[in-house]
């Protein structure tokens, strides 16, 4: 299923996008990735992230897995799920040139760029979150079994979960500046 193959090769772009920035941040001297330090539960999420992409590699490249996942296949859906797999890794992609020196994984001070309200931001203070729900739904659409619709329904909590933190975070790091941002730009889109 070529749809398959693309949406593996789209995951795995992701991917190499925030490790490709993060190393680059690093080699400035920033520190990009502070996950799991502020709140441990986060370090939950890594072994299911991991899960999660063994079970596309899976399902692409037809390794074993969990048996009957499949609820319903239509070609039109799984190709939806590219577009949307593409639409979420061209706006994450823009989110990351947005983000300019500012891009960090977990919550960390860092006023030195200020707050970034440009580029993506300006359409949705949390567009790395949005892009990644796209990705997911895409993914779903490619894959729609019963475990990806889990996966779906977990992910997007977990990246509202995310949000709330940062959204409070940024009010006590930015106060007023945050709170005039908010009013005019929307969480998600």
């Amino acid at each position: 299923m070529t749809q398959a193959y693309i949406g593996t090769s789209i995951l795995a772009l992701f991917i190499s996008v925030v490790l490709i920035r993060s190393l680059s941040l690093k080699k400035m001297g920033i520190q990009a990735v502070e996950f799991g330090k502020k709140d441990k539960k986060d370090l939950i999420i890594p072994p299911f992230a991991l899960f999660y992409f063994y079970l596309i590699l899976a399902h692409t490249f037809n390794w074993p897995t969990i048996p009957a996942q499949l609820l319903f296949y239509s070609e039109l859906l799984a190709w939806t799920g590219v577009v949307l797999c593409l639409s979420g890794l061209l706006f994450f992609i823009w989110t990351m040139i947005s983000f300019k020196k500012s891009f960090r994984v977990g919550l960390v001070e860092n006023t030195a760029q200020g707050l970034i309200t440009s580029g993506a931001f300006a359409i949705s203070r949390n567009p790395i979150y949005v892009s990644f729900a796209v990705l997911l739904i895409g993914q779903f659409c490619i894959y729609p079994s019963w475990i990806f619709l889990i996966y779906l329904a977990a992910g997007i909590a977990t990246f509202h979960r995310q949000v709330i933190r940062e959204e409070a975070f940024l009010k006590q790091q930015y106060g007023s500046d945050f709170q005039a941002y908010c009013e005019k730009v929307r969480r998600y889109i």
